[in-house]
């Protein structure tokens, strides 16, 4: 019987182990692990889950049970200390010494800490094990409110600047480059990256190169030179990493000259005998800091270990990869910077969602060459398909990022275009060809099943969607369709919760997990939950405060500097001389930045928690009531000036969207709705542009649905044509209700009648011609809608319990003064703004 022995049980370790037992016969091998943490492996990628509960159990990629029952030897907190390649036997922390017949390294990494003065003082850390992160939140504990920094404007960085977030400390990110993940993301990707941040109160300090550490035994401060330094209480270094490689160089073995083990395309060292793999071994002149090539190597070593020769290293690594950074998607594949002298680069950036978009291809545009995805990575999955399998490019390969701009014009095909040599799952090396077969021909019909059949999905997890899109292809080729869950702890589609709800008569989120879930909830369901209730109830977001989204809680937007928006509804854009006097003196009197949108209503920034209250009772005394800026319900209702002044109008819009505003205020649905009421086809208020729109033609009104804005732009489709306005009105209000109640969490009303099976005829033959019969239904549940509406912010005003809210500490009545403003363009903004 042969012994192999893997030092090393982090996750490209047990992922070794994981394919060994599945191809081995344990009577042929005996398998020994020496991890030197005190637990099993976990997944480092989701590290900072951790900071959700504590849990590190969550973590886990198996129990200890899981290596008894294949027969695994392993051994933790035992580290192994020595290996003697002429003897082959390692000799560990605990003085014990094992003979093997085959060595696998699998050390990974260790982080780099630069070497500055200062960084031995207490309260620096580093950020890589789950031991670091107990440590780390234990000292956040003596500096509750305190001020963090995080060295390092990478990956991990990123993500500890989202841990530190969690520990309620203040987040400085400071990077050396000119630039956020400088190895990832070009400039102007980068600079996108870094506003979505700010705004979300992390500061960004770039080109920053630290000489010391300040304080007197604990660090009070980094000094990047003469007169530029930044108070902390705190540090977490996150600089990139240093393979963990003092075996190798201690046993002999072929070291590069930066560090790292060098391997060959069998993974096999300088020593036949012995392997290396993950984050510890460098091939191909490179460490590859990544969990897709990590498994790919642990695979390649298993095959060569059980003599399947055949199997080799790829001589390119694919480091394509898709993350989302603190609720931010960012992703980048093939070849992120392109030359001009190799390709084309085609750009999209919408500054004011954060969205940056950048694909290169081939001068003929016919190959697609690389790319870069900031703030909307939603169509990833796609891309890296069309580049790994160089598929042909559409006619205008602009189309790939910015949507079809016609009728016939396709950016995309389905997945199961693909080849079924296409790699889905680079974590686990699973084909598109596997993934359907385990549907077709295993009979595994639920992401969960195929994931334990085939390995799909269970790495990185940015597979999933084309996963899932797989799986129901696949099924619908034999007349099966795939429920769609609303999260893990419901098994249910939002529609299905939503009747759930209704019929049972539930109004309270603990009632309705006993009844129909488990578990306690998760961010994704509580929200949505929360607007399934606001949607049959009318209740408002004071009611059940801990399952709204985090805007709805303060019923404010949170801004980049901490502080608030206040945003009064201004029916169809209408407002009196008063009302704009008293919004000026309201705002003059609070130092409020004023803003004129274009949704036609003045926003006013810069208010501090404890303000809020204060501010709205003001602004309800002058009949203002909330414009709910902050939720997913009615925004505005856009107008044009129409008959009244307009020489042009067919009928009056401003009165129309006055009436229309009011009456859908308030009302909530799976995301936010905007709409718009033109007086006239040359369409000024923009209506074909939002997600319902009315326009003034010869003989009554043109009613259109299903369009929005933002990051994939589509034009609204023609509902019904010259209607009177009463009839207009039926079957808006027909179209949102059934919008509620079938829609998906967050999703818009123009994706919603994309997937629509039959589209827009369908919907006419729903709303126009009752052919499901529910007509009646649904006007009796949105006049019940608009006779229930309250103001949320007048009921905040007037509820003592809810005002109480409003304070920045919890045990104390002072305010937070950290909140600094510059002056720019004669008014207040973040002092980062300057």
């Amino acid at each position: 019987m042969k012994t192999i022995i893997v030092v090393g049980n982090g996750m490209v370790g047990y992922k070794f182990c994981e394919k060994f037992v599945a191809k081995a016969n344990s009577d042929q091998f005996k398998l020994i692990v020496f991890g030197e943490e005190p637990r099993e492996a976990y997944d480092r990628v989701h590290l900072s889950e951790f900071f959700e509960d504590g849990n590190a159990d969550r973590l886990s990629l198996a129990p200890r049970s899981w290596y008894d029952e294949n027969d695994i030897t392993l051994c933790t907190n035992e580290r192994v200390i020595n290996i003697d390649s002429t003897n082959k036997t390692i000799d560990t922390s605990k003085g014990n010494t094992v003979t093997y017949d085959q060595l696998v390294i699998a050390t990974g990494s260790v982080p780099f800490v630069p070497p500055i003065r200062g960084v031995e003082k207490k309260g620096v850390f580093v950020y890589r094990t789950i031991e670091d992160l107990e440590e780390t939140l234990a000292y956040a504990e003596t500096i509750k409110g305190g001020k963090a920094a995080i060295l390092g404007g990478g990956l991990l960085g990123l993500e500890a600047a989202k841990a530190v977030m969690d520990m309620g400390l203040e987040a400085n990110v400071v990077e050396f480059a000119p630039k956020l993940m400088p190895r990832q993301l070009d400039t102007r990707s980068s600079k996108v990256l870094q506003v979505k941040l700010e705004s979300m109160g992390i500061n960004i300090h770039l080109s920053k190169a630290t000489n010391q550490i300040l304080g007197n035994g604990k660090i009070t401060g980094m000094e990047f030179g003469e007169d530029d330094m930044l108070d902390v209480d705190m540090l977490v270094i996150s600089a990139g990493i240093r393979p963990r490689d003092e075996l190798g160089k201690s046993t002999g073995l072929a070291m590069g000259t930066r560090g790292g083990i060098i391997v060959n395309n069998k993974m096999q060292t300088s020593d036949p005998n012995i392997f290396a793999i993950g984050e510890v071994a460098l091939y191909n002149e490179m460490i590859y800091g990544l969990v897709a090539p990590g498994y790919e190597m642990a695979q390649v070593a298993v095959d060569q270990i059980l003599e399947e020769k055949e199997t080799v290293m790829a001589s390119s690594i694919d480091m394509s990869t898709k993350l989302k950074l603190i609720g931010v998607d960012v992703a980048s594949f093939g070849v992120p910077f392109m030359p001009t002298a190799k390709g084309h680069s085609i750009i999209f950036e919408n500054k004011t969602q954060s969205l940056y978009k950048r694909i290169n291809v081939s001068h003929d545009g016919k190959k697609l060459l690389g790319g870069i995805l900031v703030g909307d990575a939603s169509d990833y999955n796609m891309l890296l398909q069309l580049y790994q399998n160089e598929m042909p490019l559409p006619e205008n390969p602009e189309a790939l990022i910015i949507g079809s701009r016609g009728e016939g014009e396709a950016s995309f095909g389905s997945a199961m275009d693909l080849p079924d040599t296409a790699v889905v799952c680079s974590c686990e090396a699973v084909t598109k060809g596997a993934i359907c077969c385990s549907v077709l021909e295993d009979g595994n019909e639920t992401v969960k099943a195929v994931a334990k059949d085939t390995k799909a999905g269970t790495g990185c997890g940015g597979c999933k969607p084309m996963v899932v899109d797989l799986i129901t292809e696949s099924l619908k080729t034999i007349g099966k369709t795939v429920k769609e869950r609303i999260c893990e702890h419901f098994d249910y589609s939002r529609q299905e919760l939503f009747d759930i709800v209704k019929l049972r008569e539930v109004d309270n989120f603990d009632e309705l997990i006993d009844l129909a879930g488990s578990g306690h909830g998760c961010e994704v369901c509580k929200p949505a939950v929360a607007a399934i209730f606001a949607s049959i109830y009318n209740e408002t977001a004071n009611r059940q405060n801990t399952i709204q989204d985090t805007n709805d809680r303060y019923l404010a937007n949170i801004q980049r500097n901490g502080t608030y928006s206040v945003v009064p509804r201004v029916a169809g854009g209408e407002i009196t001389p008063k009302q704009l006097m008293a919004l000026g003196r309201i705002a003059q009197k609070y130092d409020l930045y004023t803003k004129i949108t274009g949704g036609q209503r003045i926003d006013m920034f810069g208010a501090k928690l404890h303000e809020l209250p204060l501010i709205w009772e003001e602004l309800i005394k002058e009949g203002f009531e909330t414009g709910q800026a902050y939720g997913k319900s009615l925004r505005t209702v856009k107008s044009c000036v129409g008959s009244t002044w307009c020489r042009y109008g067919m009928d009056e819009s401003v009165s129309f969207a006055v009436e229309i505003e009011h009456r859908y205020k308030g009302i909530r649905s799976p995301h936010k709705f905007k709409g718009g009421v033109s007086g006239c086809i040359r369409e000024c208020a923009e209506a074909r542009g939002k997600d319902f729109g009315f326009i003034a033609v010869e003989g009554g009104w043109n009613v259109y649905v299903g369009g929005n804005g933002g990051a994939n732009p589509k034009h609204a489709e023609l509902l019904a044509e010259k209607v009177d306005k009463e009839t207009a009105i039926k079957y808006v209000d027909r179209f949102i209700m059934f919008y509620i109640k079938t829609a998906q969490p967050l999703q818009r009303t123009a994706p919603w009648l994309d997937k629509l099976e039959g589209g827009i005829t369908y919907l006419q033959n729903i709303v126009i011609n009752d052919s499901l019969g529910i007509a009646d239904e649904l006007d009796r549940e949105m006049q019940a809608l608009v006779d229930s509406y309250k103001c949320e912010w007048k009921e905040a005003v007037e509820t003592p319990e809810i005002r109480e809210r409003y304070t920045h500490f919890v045990n104390s009545e002072e305010t937070d003064n950290n909140i600094e403003f510059v002056s720019l363009r004669d008014q207040k903004m973040p002092k980062q703004w300057a």
